[in-house]
């Protein structure tokens, strides 16, 4: 490839990316409000980027946030096949002795012995917090609440939720059982996005089973109707505890907020946030996965053009205002020989605002490239020899 020609794609790239992002006039960006809560995070929920947070990879006592990753897992064996939302669970003793009516926590009031589906045991975890469905379900899934534990754990490492350890599937009290507000904002955000199905019944108010209203303890979802989960915590150790998600103009935010010290005040603190995330940042999705941006030159191959794009969406969450002022390059390798491998790595994107890098990916093929005929590859030898002299 000459360099005339990559100059021209570079400024193409810069164009285009260029193009969408006439944005709102200039404003200043508050210092983020403060909330009162040990440990606070707001997330853009599109990006991921933790925009606002205070002690956010503190480990404490995530109380029945927990069952979040209870509910996180019971999803996933869902969509594997593995579990069907109508088998029937029968209710332990473990299960009804440690979460049931007897034990004066948060339950689902399930008799022992009794038989419930998957579907309202899911209901009842997330709308009820019910101990003694997690446990039911936990035991189902795993054989035995320990097992279920080290499921947990595994699902945590692989969201990347590195200060987080589960020792039950409820979040009663234990020495080794933590989480931190940046885990639990990265789990809710794998909630949201890997099964909007499953994510609906965070929304609901109220669940009846076996003539027992349940009702949802999230107070944002009767004062905020942008708000559409997720879930509540509370023990003695760790104060009230709320994860919550809005969307509003099409941007979503996630808030993990741990320890404040009642009901009304963490959802007045989450609201807090909500309201800062939303007031100053704009969220943008630039490009779409698989888009092709630009076609680089390949030699010795069956096509001389392969197409080059992202792997992944490009969406960037800055300050409002901050978008326009955005430049974008790209450089793609000058030399790619074929056979290439729809997704190998043939170029790298970075999108600056200033001189600083608010984002960086890799380019890919965006299909694959055989190798071509023996006069094909003996010609391209000959002017890659004559490129590399003169070059």
């Amino acid at each position: 490839m000459n360099i005339a020609r990559l100059a021209q794609r570079l400024s193409l790239l810069v164009t285009l990316l260029a193009a969408p992002l006439a944005a709102s006039a200039d404003q200043a960006i508050p210092s983020p409000p403060q909330l009162a809560a040990k440990s606070y995070v707001l997330m853009d929920g599109s990006s991921g980027k933790v925009l606002v947070e205070n002690n956010g990879d503190q480990r404490l006592p995530p109380a029945s946030l927990t069952k979040l990753m209870t509910a996180y897992i019971a999803t996933l064996e869902i969509r594997k096949g593995k579990i069907g939302e109508q088998d029937l669970v029968t209710v332990s003793e473990h299960a009804w002795r440690t979460g049931g009516a007897a034990s004066g926590g948060s339950t689902m009031f399930l008799p022992i012995n009794s038989q419930v589906s998957v579907d309202d045991l899911l209901h009842g975890i997330i709308i009820q917090s019910g101990n003694d469905a997690s446990i039911a379900l936990a035991e189902y899934i795993a054989g035995s609440e320990d097992a279920f534990a080290d499921m947990m754990n595994a699902a945590a490492e692989k969201l990347g939720m590195k200060n987080s350890h589960f020792m039950n599937a409820t979040g009663l009290p234990h020495p080794e059982h933590y989480s931190s507000a940046h885990d639990m904002a990265i789990l809710a955000r794998a909630i949201i996005n890997e099964d909007q199905e499953h994510y609906a019944i965070y929304s609901q108010k109220e669940f009846y089973w076996n003539n027992i209203k349940q009702g949802n303890r999230n107070l944002l979802l009767w004062r905020d109707s942008t708000v559409d989960g997720l879930k509540t915590g509370h023990t003695e150790e760790a104060g009230y505890c709320l994860v919550a998600s809005a969307v509003r103009d099409g941007a979503r935010m996630i808030t993990s907020v741990f320890g404040t010290d009642s009901e009304k005040t963490r959802a007045a603190e989450t609201q807090k946030l909500l309201t800062y995330g939303f007031r100053f940042f704009e969220t943008q999705t630039f490009y779409k996965q698989g888009q092709e941006l630009a076609q680089a030159q390949v030699w010795k191959g069956t096509t001389r053009q392969v197409k080059a794009g992202l792997a992944q969406d490009l969406t960037l969450t800055l300050p409002r205002g901050q978008v326009k002022q955005l430049q974008a390059s790209m450089v793609l390798e000058p030399q790619l020989v074929a056979p290439l491998a729809q997704g190998d790595v043939i170029g790298k994107v970075e999108v600056k605002l200033g001189e600083q890098v608010v984002h960086s990916a890799d380019l890919i093929a965006l299909e694959s490239v055989e190798e071509g005929g023996f006069f094909r590859r003996l010609w391209d030898s000959i002017r890659l020899f004559f490129y590399g002299l003169f070059n």
